[in-house]
This record gives C-alpha cells, structure tokens and sequence, in this order.
C-alpha cells in the first residue's frame, strides 16, 4: 500500500502552505484531509474553493448542506467524512433526528427534507442519470431548479474529499473520533 503523507504546514508542498494556514485559522487545527489533500495543491484549492462556494452561493440552509453532503459520504462509505460532518452538524445545531438518519441512511420525518435526501440518494446512485419524475418529486416538496444544480455542487464537493480519503486512507481526527461511523453500523 502507498504511504499518503499527513503534511503540517512546514512540511506542505510551499503552494499549499497559505491553504493550511486558513485551515489552522478556520478550524483551529489542520484536518487530516487538508493535510493529506495538502500534497497536491490544486486538490487542496479545488476542494476549499468547491465547499466554499457550496457554502456560501447555494440558498440552501446548513441542514440542507448537510443532508446533501452526509448522503454522499454514506454512499461512499467515507468514514472519515461521516465523522466530521456529524460533528459539523452537531456543531451547527442541525436537530439530532436528522443527524441520526443521515448516518443511518433512514428517511428524515420532515418530508420536505427527505424529499432532497432521496433527490441527492438518486444522484448519486443514478450518476446524473435522473428520470423527470425524480426531478418532478424534488420540486413538488418546495424546491427549485437551482436545488437540482447546487446538489450536483454537493455531490462533486464530496467526490474530492471522500476519494481522497478511500485512496489516502486518512487517519481520523481526535475532534471527530467520538462520531466515529462505519457502514457495518
């Protein structure tokens, strides 16, 4: 198995290094991911830039974010996304049953909400290839053509960290550890 390097910011590739010292600014510490992602630079800006615009330019709500990305890191099977976005989510008040049927892959009570679970579930398994009636079901529960798109945001967002974790197989953070996941439950 290829050694992956969890890089600190001396050690970072010098085009990475302003990138982890937003992390450490951001976070407080340096995520494994950013330090692993941290050896190739364009990784490291594409995966910053992708969950910053995901963040900050979509209308959706933190929840939304979050029922998007979690169905993604589950499918995946990312461990460690799993992980970090249940203590994301918990730091962002996100209500403790949707938490728990993100991680369980159960359907979320508010039907609108399970509405943009299933829509993201769809693609992803679906890969794109969705039928008129999974979009049709999306916005008959409130949502928008904009929601199609900024899902396909979510889902590219997490391509790039929940393969860099498969492949790197990076090593869990302390400040995640007590949201450790795994697929077997």
């Amino acid at each position: 198995m290829t050694d992956f390097n969890v890089h600190t910011v001396e050690s970072a590739p010098a085009d990475s290094q302003p990138q982890l010292e937003g992390s450490k600014k951001a976070y407080g510490f340096v995520p494994n991911l950013h330090a692993v992602m941290a050896e190739s630079p364009a990784l490291l800006e594409a995966y910053k830039t992708v969950a910053d615009i995901f963040d900050s330019k979509t209308n959706l709500s933190t929840t939304e974010r979050q029922i998007i990305a979690m169905t993604n890191n589950r499918l995946n099977g990312c461990t460690y996304c799993m992980a970090a976005h249940t203590s994301i989510m918990q730091a962002g008040q996100v209500p403790e049953d949707v938490i728990t049927a993100l991680r369980n892959g159960t359907p979320i009570a508010d039907p609108k909400l399970e509405a943009l679970r299933v829509f993201a579930e769809k693609v992803n398994k679906k890969r794109g290839w969705l039928d008129d009636g999974d979009i049709d079901e999306l916005l008959a529960a409130g949502y928008t053509k904009q929601t199609v798109f900024d899902v396909i945001v979510g889902t590219a967002y997490k391509v790039l960290s929940n393969y860099t974790n498969h492949i790197a197989q990076t090593p869990l953070d302390d400040g995640f550890a007590a949201n450790e996941w795994s697929a077997d439950g």
